[in-house]
């Protein structure tokens, strides 16, 4: 299984409150429409002041190959543009996961 992380940080002049509206009621039900993706979570940043990212969303695929494909696709693009429109920074990570517990 292929895992990507995807880091993101509000812009400046957008309330927590803003930007949990806009990632959970309406970026999420596009992101769970893309091709082949198999899980989806997408989890809140509650540390309270300054912090390096707002939301760590977390995807998970058969393979890299179905990632890549799925961003190229249609909807993919159109998940990736309302990302990038809505937020300050964006930054994805690529890892495998080792299951501890």
């Amino acid at each position: 299984m292929f895992k990507a992380i995807i880091l993101l940080k509000k812009k400046e002049d957008v309330t927590p409150e803003q930007f949990k509206d806009w990632w959970i009621n309406s970026h999420s039900p596009k992101a769970a429409k893309l091709p082949n993706i198999r899980k989806l979570c997408f989890n809140l940043v509650e540390n309270e002041g300054e912090k390096a990212f707002d939301g760590v969303a977390e995807q998970w695929f058969d393979s890299q190959e179905d990632f890549e494909n799925a961003y190229a696709s249609e909807i993919g693009q159109m998940v990736a543009r309302d990302s990038i429109s809505n937020v300050l920074k964006r930054e994805r990570l690529f890892v495998k996961e080792h299951d501890i517990i």
